[in-house]
């Protein structure tokens, strides 16, 4: 199953316009409105569910070490 990320239309704007900036400052190149939302679909597609995930995991790893922690002063 998919897993798909929903952002708002004012996030998603901000978002097609920092990939703009960031191509036309980096790599002198300017994108349309067609190019940014490609590229903004491919990084929530292909990359957005990793970082996702991996914050999940970190999530969790400092749960279990203050629960840890929790457990070290019981008397």
């Amino acid at each position: 199953m998919k897993k798909t990320f929903v952002i708002s239309k004012e996030k998603r704007e901000a978002l097609k316009n920092e990939i703009k900036t960031y191509f036309y400052e980096e790599r002198d190149e300017e994108l349309g409105d067609l190019a940014s939302n490609m590229i903004l679909d491919f990084f929530m597609d292909k990359l957005a569910v990793e970082f996702y995930n991996q914050g999940i995991e970190d999530s969790y790893k400092y749960i279990i070490d203050r629960a840890e922690d929790l457990l070290g002063i019981q008397k």
